[in-house]
């Protein structure tokens, strides 16, 4: 289904308020407006932590303070941000009955601050801590203040509770996300070019099952070509604003500006 002519952000409300079971892929895009920068691209932070050397199971388990330098970072960027009004249109459509469940990517629980219920989180929350030894865990505010690092009742230091390079995703969440995929009968993709492994799979599994594909970034991805019906660019809180107005009443007029 690839649709054309007309207003695109309206013509994929209309799908939504008519399906009324949609499910939310979203990714680093999402919380850009949150002060969050993506982990890719000139400011990200891979620019100045190399993954392989910061961001892998294999460098926390032999430098794990090292690693902590990027942690540290990351808790304290996504410690003080707040959702956006995309996270917060999000779960007014969960209210509505438009969508069923948001998919992310993403560590901050900016998802859940901005009221969604049905959050699957693909590569863990940075508000919990997890000893990698004996597996006991904390809330991230019980156990880390700015410049430490984090230690267990046992003596070992705490990993944050995300998914690292070469750690698997959680099965269950990765069964959940799956399942809401075969079933949706919209996926909206939104901040994510949906290129890493298995999260890439989500939009190829709704699509072959029938759902229509509605991506919402500033510029075209990999998805646009060969997954995507409808493409709409722009920010996402802006895009989700005009989203959730025209699924309550598509004949409303926006005025632009």
């Amino acid at each position: 289904m690839r649709t054309g002519g007309g207003d695109p952000i309206r013509e994929a409300a209309r799908i939504l308020a008519e399906r009324r079971n949609a499910v939310v892929l979203t990714g680093a895009g999402i919380s850009v407006e949150s002060g969050i920068p993506s982990f890719r691209g000139s400011q990200g932070m891979w620019a100045k932590y190399d993954p392989m050397e910061y961001a892998t199971l294999h460098a926390f388990m032999q430098s794990p303070r090292k690693v902590w330098e990027m942690l540290t970072e990351m808790v304290s960027v996504c410690g003080f941000a707040s959702p956006n009004a995309a996270h917060k249109g999000l779960a007014t459509l969960e209210e509505t009955g438009v969508v069923r469940a948001v998919i992310t990517q993403n560590v901050d629980g900016l998802h859940q601050a901005g009221g969604s219920r049905r959050v699957i989180e693909f590569h863990g929350n940075l508000d919990e801590l997890i000893c990698v030894y004996c597996w006991k865990r904390y809330p991230t505010r019980d156990r880390w203040t700015p410049g430490s690092v984090p230690l267990c009742d046992c003596g070992e230091i705490l990993k944050p509770n995300v998914v690292l390079f070469g750690e698997p995703i959680p099965w269950l969440a990765q069964e959940q996300a799956e399942e809401e995929a075969r079933t949706c009968g919209v996926l909206v993709v939104i901040g994510t070019s949906a290129q890493v492994s298995p999260a890439c799979d989500i939009p190829r599994i709704a699509k072959e099952s029938g759902a229509a594909v509605v991506e919402i970034n500033p510029e075209e991805t990999f998805l646009t070509g060969n997954v995507t019906d409808i493409h709409l660019r722009g920010s996402a809180s802006e895009v989700i604003g005009k989203i959730v107005i025209f699924s309550r009443d598509p004949t409303l007029q926006i005025p632009r500006g």
